[in-house]
């Protein structure tokens, strides 16, 4: 997890694109420029990461239901709950549930977890467009492969047809 250039997600611990599922993990760093100012003497991840590290679980998942053709951008929260403090070394564990995918949105659930204890949870809506240039979906592929993004979970094309 790199906070200042909001990477949030370490890892993708598993996707199920047949039941709309998806897992990821991230350290909560133990430095980082973030926590001087939040707060000072008493580090704490602020609300509007954790925010963002469950939308960023939740656009794998939409990018990963359409082959990567589109891009998932954030749309909305519903119902956000942040239920208790994030402390520096925490590893998080991110989970997201896809509720319907239609006319280029997504409505997803989502929950992160500290040590099998919720942290917090919300539903979201991601909106899908295409990839603003080959560049930047260029660099979206490279970033899912640093995640171990599994790749073999896509689904073929011909799969798409059946």
């Amino acid at each position: 997890m790199r906070l200042e250039y909001f990477e949030l997600i370490d890892r993708i611990i598993d996707i199920d694109l047949q039941a709309g599922t998806i897992r990821t993990e991230a350290v909560v760093p133990n430095e980082s420029t973030v926590f001087e100012g939040h707060f000072p003497g008493y580090p704490l991840m602020p609300g509007v990461l954790l925010c963002e590290t469950m939308a960023q679980t939740c656009g794998w998942l939409s990018m990963a239901k359409l082959n990567f053709t589109r891009m998932a951008f954030l749309a909305g929260f519903k119902e956000v709950k942040l239920r208790t403090f994030v402390t520096p070394g925490t590893l998080l564990e991110g989970h997201g549930q896809l509720l319907h995918e239609g006319s280029g949105f997504t409505r997803l659930r989502c929950q992160v977890t500290a040590a099998g204890k919720t942290v917090c949870d919300s539903e979201l809506s991601m909106r899908l467009m295409p990839f603003l240039n080959d560049a930047f979906k260029a660099m979206v592929m490279d970033r899912a492969a640093s995640l171990s993004f599994p790749f073999d979970a896509l689904e073929s094309p011909e799969a798409n047809n059946a």
